[in-house]
């Protein structure tokens, strides 16, 4: 088997639904599987997956073990060459895999591969590519200068070597995983792609950003960017130097610092808030209940070119296909010019996310 998708879910069952529908359509031409671990969500995630989505793998965790340890689950079962590790809150394209995988193929000193990541209005995501976290750069990033932590040497529409990449998307030989010993589960969340992509560079192989595909990445919906998270996230850190740096004490005092600044005045995550002034439905089809659910004028269009403030487009991707869907989305050049949201037909919901540092928004369409 060429590829294993291991996708973790905790509690986001309608953008799951989205991502799985991609990731099928994604893997039509190859031999591949995926493989869904469910960290004990509240939700009716594992009840969605049996009805829709039979032919994936599905392991239901008693527990939440976090990050690490959830993937690991799905990692042992895989049966795949390569791996891709896929956050729940993406959309991919239907020719990413075979795009990156060519790639992979012709790339002998290839560690983890990643791609470009947009979030949902189409705004390029920086922690695509990233540098190593050094003390100096982490210092610096915690207290509010993060220029340092991106890896700038490449455009986002540039193809190269990257120190660092992020865990909503990585692919790798299932066998130099287990060469390097995996993801670390020590860590519970945040830290572990950091930790599992400077192991790959300590084992001689080169971590590689790939720009000729493009991700949705929600973002906002895997956590929400507030102090809980930044604590988090500044924690991991912390254990990250300890394995590899040895960190004095003078550093271990600015790091404590920095969190507890953080803690202190990092802000609140909050609902993201976008007037929309109208709808346009993105399809070859009317939708008459939708319409009604939006209780505004929905027009049936087959192409849009031009962006209009305030406008929030329906994208249907039975008509769209996930490409174009994802094209559309980030060729939204102008400066928060519109809003997108994705249809999901056999739930009936429309969902998408303004923000990345914010939750996501699922529209239930009322039934006439």
């Amino acid at each position: 088997m060429k590829l294993s998708v291991i996708i973790l879910n905790y509690n986001v069952r309608y953008f799951l639904e989205l991502c799985l529908r991609s990731v099928e359509a994604a893997i039509t031409n190859l031999d591949a599987e995926i493989i869904v671990v469910d960290n004990m969500s509240p939700d009716d995630s594992c009840d969605m997956v049996k009805q829709l989505f039979p032919n994936v793998k599905l392991i239901e965790n008693k527990s939440n073990d976090g990050f690490s340890a959830g993937n690991n689950l799905g990692i042992k079962e895989a049966q795949g060459e390569y791996l891709c590790i896929l956050n729940p809150d993406t959309v991919v394209a239907e020719d990413t895999f075979e795009i990156l995988l060519k790639f992979a193929d012709n790339t002998p000193d290839l560690g983890i591969l990643g791609c470009k990541l947009i979030d949902g209005k189409g705004e390029f995501l920086p922690e695509s590519k990233r540098n190593i976290p050094t003390p100096l750069v982490s210092i610096k990033k915690l207290f509010g200068y993060s220029k340092p932590y991106y890896a700038h040497h490449l455009s986002p529409d540039q193809t190269g070597k990257v120190p660092m990449l992020v865990g909503a998307f990585m692919i790798i030989k299932k066998r130099i995983y287990n060469e390097v010993g995996g993801l670390d589960e020590d860590y519970f969340m945040y830290g572990e792609d950091i930790d599992l992509s400077y192991k790959i560079l300590k084992a001689g192989y080169q971590n590689y950003y790939n720009s000729e595909t493009a991700v949705i990445h929600f973002k906002g919906e895997s956590t929400l960017k507030d102090k809980a998270y930044a604590k988090r996230f500044n924690g991991a850190m912390q254990l990250f130097f300890e394995k590899h740096f040895k960190p004095n004490w003078i550093f271990n005092t600015l790091i404590w610092m920095g969190i507890k600044v953080v803690s202190i005045f990092y802000p609140k995550g909050e609902e993201s808030f976008h007037e929309v002034i109208e709808y346009v439905f993105v399809s070859n089809k009317s939708n008459p209940q939708l319409q009604a659910t939006l209780n505004k004028k929905l027009d049936t269009q087959a192409a849009v070119t031009n962006y209009l403030p305030n406008f929030e487009y329906i994208l249907d991707t039975d008509f769209l296909g996930f490409k174009k869907a994802i094209e559309m989305v980030s060729k939204n050049h102008i400066k928060q010019p519109s809003t997108f949201k994705f249809l999901l037909k056999t739930s009936q919901v429309v969902l998408g996310s303004n923000s990345s540092k914010s939750r996501g928004e699922v529209i239930h369409i009322k039934n006439n």
